[in-house]
């Protein structure tokens, strides 16, 4: 028997700490795969926290709806713990919205952890999506792997960006392979073209974009580049992203007195990451832990060369031949440089290296609307699934630990308690439900202002099927 969910749109509740204005991968991943399920029929939104004094409701292009929920920030972008106190105003925004499913990502995010609990009380169905690899030995990895055992344990499905991280979170929550799928993460590769005019032929020249912290591996990128300009003079160095070790960089640039081969351009926003990227010739990616790492891609799309550490996820992301490896330490960092030196300069007589020939293999590779219509696969496969009885979700919980067990179950209980204490304080049948995004009227709207912007400003008359917008 076919149930419900399978047959018609689905009302899909996206959730994280991180979404913009923030700039990361997880924050391009909820927006590109948003929009995409929006244009297959479903109804998206996002619920985030505040972000300065971006509050409320705010509908961005697409019509996706997008609610920033008041929240206290403590570190990298992840909200406060709170448990239960976010439940009431979830509750109102999936009833109001009826959601259907609600898809948490990362597990970094507060949000994320509390959505997921408060749906499951609320007996909707529920995926999680991971976008990070964690440690087992560290004290801050021993305790989050905890907590997304505690999450994980009474989610429907779970979704990771490689077959590494999937790897990494079956063994970090005990879960069932089976009950995780690999969705990679993608790129709009129209927006990532190679521009061979734009590149200085009297320069090779390195481009890096990352956030300058620790585990992207800046340390070695400080080590790596002053070797690298004393053995290739014609090589120079374009960095962008900002971050606590910009500081090094700074340092080194001035202790060898290269500001001249080494250009720092801070910050970068999301739209001016092509223009930097088709000045390269090759991107390095020094990161010492990575789940997919979405950069390569678009420098790859752009036509580079990709010089990377060989960690995580990464192997699973390119072809051999876009991509030259080097184990994460600073001396095969800079036999990898040369090498791909040497590739840059014999590019020519290798049609298989061409920068349109790159862009073409990306465009093939990855692409939103095939992560959006697997990611549909997967709710349409937990359809099906019957809610189980309140005993059986207490039976998971106490199973992830001796301690732990006990205090998830606690904590399970009361937020079902206090599930039952809002619907008799707000019976969901005195909640409004929202109306939902008129995506025709949308789309008559933006097809109108593209004629007037193309059309003479004498010839300007608003037709009067428009009047009524």
């Amino acid at each position: 028997m076919t149930h419900p969910l399978q047959t018609r749109p689905l009302n899909i509740c996206m959730v994280s700490d991180f979404f913009y204005p923030a700039m990361g991968g997880v924050e391009s991943h909820l927006y590109n795969n948003s929009q995409c399920l929006i244009q297959r029929g479903h109804k998206v939104i996002i619920i985030t926290h505040s972000h300065g004094n971006r509050r409320g409701v705010r509908y961005i292009a697409g019509g996706l709806k997008v609610y920033h929920v008041p929240a206290v920030i403590v570190y990298s972008n992840a909200s406060l713990p709170t448990f239960f106190c976010t439940f009431p105003i979830f509750r109102q925004i999936f009833i109001r919205e009826q959601i259907d499913i609600v898809h948490g990502h990362q597990a970094f995010s507060t949000f994320c952890h509390e959505a997921l609990l408060h749906a499951r009380s609320m007996g909707l169905k529920t995926v999680f999506t991971d976008h990070s690899l964690l440690g087992f030995a560290d004290a801050s990895g021993i305790l989050l792997n905890k907590l997304l055992k505690f999450t994980l344990s009474d989610v429907h499905h779970a979704i990771c960006v490689s077959h590494t991280s999937k790897e990494n979170t079956v063994l970090r929550a005990a879960l069932d392979p089976h009950q995780v799928s690999v969705i990679p993460n993608a790129i709009i590769a129209d927006q990532f073209r190679p521009d061979p005019g734009a590149r200085d032929a009297a320069w090779i020249t390195v481009v890096v974009l990352s956030r300058l912290v620790y585990r992207k591996g800046i340390d070695l990128l400080v080590a790596a580049v002053p070797h690298i300009c004393e053995l290739c003079p014609r090589v120079r160095f374009i960095i962008g992203g900002d971050g606590p070790m910009r500081i090094n960089i700074e340092q080194m640039r001035e202790r060898h007195m290269l500001q001249d081969r080494v250009e720092l351009l801070g910050s970068v926003q999301a739209a001016d990451v092509r223009s930097v990227l088709v000045r390269g010739d090759i991107f390095l990616n020094t990161s010492l832990t990575e789940a997919f790492c979405i950069a390569i891609v678009e420098a790859a799309s752009c036509g580079l060369l990709v010089v990377s550490t060989r960690v995580g996820g990464i192997p699973e992301v390119l072809p051999r031949y876009m991509v030259t490896f080097a184990v994460p330490e600073e001396d095969h960092v800079v036999e990898a440089l040369l090498e791909a030196v040497g590739r840059v300069d014999d590019r020519a007589s290798h049609p298989e290296l061409a920068p349109s020939h790159f862009h073409s293999q990306v465009k093939k590779m990855y692409s939103w609307q095939n992560v959006a219509e697997r990611t549909e696969q997967v709710y349409s496969k937990i359809a099906h699934i019957e809610e189980p009885p309140l005993i059986e979700r207490f039976r998971r919980y106490y199973g992830c630990g001796l301690v732990a067990g006990k205090l998830f179950c606690l904590v399970a209980a009361v937020d079902f308690l206090i599930g039952v204490a809002l619907a008799w304080l707000w019976p969901k049948e005195r909640i409004e439900r929202a109306r939902n995004f008129d995506r025709a009227k949308y789309a008559a709207i933006v097809a109108h202002n593209r004629i007037l912007a193309n059309a003479p400003a004498s010839s300007f008359q608003q037709p009067d099927h428009i009047a009524g917008f």
